[in-house]
């Protein structure tokens, strides 16, 4: 399966110029206007999430996705990413297939745009959160819009050697690249595990959420 990055998608630095959802706006692509409103400190926290995937589910029409989408949610974004329907009659060859789902999703692209910006400008408001929207049909999944957000952090020396090391063999173009290249690449080695760390985390949410008077 393929991914692509859609060319115009946009990062933190500044606004889609088509698909974002006011003039001058400073969200990424379909997000629209951040809003001024929002939850409590609590709805924020990590222990949100699963308020924030519910609100998302539905509030998305029934009849986008052929399958619930997946949505990821951090302090900073909520993405959501849904499977469309294998286009009929794509041909027997991958690269028949692959452009037969491109079509597809430039076709969902368009046609949801208004409401997809109008859910996005709703959910930025409710949870002070950009929203970045992506589509898997077939072989090819497809970002629209992403959101990056820097990380400050403190490193010592022997890390920082690290990344130097990286940014010297020509791996990363800076440290900041050398960083974010460590963190993909725990990420992908590392993925079962954080996905058994992730489930106990939302496991701890769970009983967090139903207090000591529950059995």
């Amino acid at each position: 399966m393929s991914t692509r990055q859609d060319p115009e998608a946009a990062n933190a630095a500044g606004p889609d110029s088509e698909d974002t959802g006011s003039p001058g706006g400073t969200g990424s692509g379909d997000t629209g206007s951040g809003g001024t409103g929002g939850d409590t400190a609590g709805e924020r926290g990590a222990s949100a999430a699963g308020k924030v995937r519910a609100w998302c589910a539905g509030r998305l029409p029934a009849d986008w996705f052929s399958a619930p989408p997946d949505i990821q949610v951090d302090r900073e974004e909520i993405t959501i990413v849904g499977t469309l329907p294998d286009p009929a009659a794509a041909g027997d060859s991958d690269a028949e297939r692959a452009a037969a789902a491109e079509g597809r999703i430039r076709r969902f692209r368009e046609e949801t745009r208004n409401r997809r910006i109008e859910i996005a400008r709703e959910a930025e408001h409710r949870f002070r959160r950009k929203v970045s929207w992506g589509v898997t049909c077939g072989p090819v999944t497809e970002m629209f819009t992403t959101l990056s957000v820097p990380v400050m952090t403190r490193l010592r020396q022997s890390e920082r050697r690290v990344l130097d090391t990286l940014v010297d063999a020509g791996v990363a173009r800076s440290r900041s690249d050398a960083l974010a290249w460590c963190v993909r690449l725990t990420g992908e080695n590392a993925d079962a595990w954080l996905s058994r760390l992730r489930d106990a985390l939302r496991h701890v949410e769970e009983v967090r959420d139903q207090g000591p008077g529950s059995t």
